[in-house]
């Protein structure tokens, strides 16, 4: 019985489901990553202007440029090859910062949606016209970068709803204190990362860049065939949930999720502190981690003179760094809870400081890093690394304070942090433009540091993931008033209609 019972929990749905999350979210960034490599090669090489109006300057000694670096005459050997486009620094900023136009827009919308249709109907279709718009990034490139722009803004708009209709699935499926474990799964971006630009980095070496796109968008038909199969709302909808796994998830999560029509407290969300607090901090941390995500490519080639092969390579080791320290971060969270050693408040405050002052003074050094490679990778690893400490800090508190409204506290937490990724990007454009210079890169890190250490200090001491009283609707206060008194009918009502016979027969005095 207990290899058996071993077996089941190998094979367990919530299971089957992080792995669907966690690949979800790898093909997710990728789809929306790939181009932070690829434009790299799809721009053809800049040269200093004689006037000096444009400065380029690579850090890279003859040692470097020997070996592991690429060398002009390799670059320009390589531009015959393939087509490529005249874009200037503000042009490419604005393709990059493109996504994040509207990815803001359908942050709220988002968990509306996952609570009135699914959360599996709202993921999978926003990632499904991701990948659509990934297939055709090759075709508009060739007509103008204004058309590559418009790609990004829509994909940005179908992905800015990903997120908060995940939240919405996480509070259906998983009890409070196995949470920070589970939205480990939303670290499914940092593998897409680590391994997008490596594996596009090959894909350009040996196919070009138009591949990188083709080959990840039919990846997210793999995925997105898987997904439509597997995945489910909730416990009480999936059709081969085992009776015992149903009814142990069900009893733990209790009555604190309320039904898909629940109205919800708009007033008493956006008057709140503690999500306000959450909101700030995740707009620090998600400045900090689009600017690593987005520039680390054109930095590493530019400045420190890379190939593309070594540039993706050095691209996306830290984004592994961060699944890494996710996952320990979050065993370690839910260790402290589930044996009362901190309360959840100072759980979560304590990863939520480490993922924005963590992280923060990774990225101050890395703004010192000056020419140094080595001290540059190691101070980006150590930057994007601590990044993933917010699965267990500011996103597990948003459904910590109110399971019921998690995906629209955090679709109002990404329309705002989203601005925070186009506001990079474009600040990025300008600082660097024609002025390709460890002076500028040194601004655009410490820029991010600020960024990145006020709101983790604000959260460190005003932040709260206390269950809030607006996540509960009145009628189930004067239910929990009724159970006191007669608390059959309650429990019944804690459960969908479908598992009451179920019920009855887990509490007879033969089962007891």
């Amino acid at each position: 019985m207990s290899s058996d019972r071993k077996l089941k929990e190998c094979i367990s749905v919530q299971r089957i489901l992080w792995w669907l999350i966690f690949f979800g979210s790898a093909v997710n960034y990728m789809l929306r990553s790939n181009l932070n490599i690829a434009i790299v090669s799809m721009v053809e090489k800049r040269q200093p202007k004689l006037n000096n109006e444009s400065q380029v300057e690579k850090c890279y000694s003859e040692n470097y440029s020997n070996s592991t670096n690429a060398t002009d005459s390799e670059e320009i050997l390589s531009q015959d090859d393939e087509t490529r486009y005249n874009w200037d620094e503000k042009q490419q900023g604005l393709i990059l910062g493109g996504f994040f136009w509207l990815f803001w827009a359908t942050q709220v919308p988002g968990g509306i949606l996952a609570q009135r249709y699914g959360p599996k109907m709202v993921y999978g279709l926003t990632t499904s016209f991701l990948m659509v718009f990934c297939l055709l990034i090759p075709l508009a490139s060739s007509l103008d970068y204004r058309v590559v722009v418009f790609l990004r803004v829509l994909q940005g708009f179908s992905a800015g709803a990903s997120m908060p209709s995940i939240h919405r699935l996480t509070a259906n499926w998983i009890p409070p204190n196995e949470r920070s474990k589970f939205v480990t799964a939303y670290m499914g971006t940092s593998v897409g990362a680590a391994v997008t630009y490596p594996f596009c980095g090959l894909l350009i070496s040996w196919f070009g860049w138009p591949s990188v796109f083709y080959i990840t968008g039919a990846i997210g038909v793999i995925w997105f065939t898987a997904w439509w199969l597997l995945a489910y709302d909730s416990p009480a909808q999936h059709p081969r949930i085992s009776k015992e796994e149903k009814l142990n998830i069900m009893n733990k999560i209790g009555d604190v999720i309320a039904p898909k029509t629940l109205s919800t407290p708009w007033k008493k969300i956006l008057l709140s502190r503690p999500v306000w607090i959450n909101i700030f901090a995740e707009w620090g941390y998600l400045w900090g981690f689009y600017t690593i995500m987005t520039q680390a490519p054109t930095y590493f080639k530019l400045i420190h003179g890379w190939d593309i092969q070594m540039t993706g390579f050095l691209s996306g080791i830290p984004h592994l760094a961060r699944l890494i320290i996710s996952v320990l971060m979050s065993i370690f969270a839910d260790y402290l809870l589930n044996n009362d050693s901190m309360s959840r408040t100072n759980v979560r405050k304590m990863a939520t400081a480490a993922c924005c002052i963590g992280q923060g003074l990774f990225m101050l050094a890395l703004a010192f890093s000056d020419c140094n490679s080595t001290a540059a990778i190691v101070f980006s690893i150590g930057a994007t690394g601590m990044s993933g400490t917010v699965s267990s800090g500011a996103l597990a508190s948003f459904i910590d304070m109110s399971p019921n409204f998690a995906g629209i506290i955090l679709g109002i937490s990404n329309m705002i942090g989203g601005v925070s990724g186009f506001l990079s990007a474009y600040l990025v454009g300008i600082l660097t433009y024609q002025n390709q210079t460890v002076g500028q890169w040194k601004l655009v890190f410490i820029i991010s540091t600020i960024s990145l250490l006020v709101p983790g200090i604000l959260h460190l001491f005003f932040s709260s993931s206390k269950l809030q009283d607006w996540n509960t609707p009145t009628e189930q206060i004067i239910c929990h008033e009724l159970q006191k008194l007669n608390p059959e009918p309650n429990r019944d009502r804690a459960f969908p209609q479908e598992t009451k016979h179920e019920i009855k027969e887990t509490s007879t005095p033969q089962n007891k």
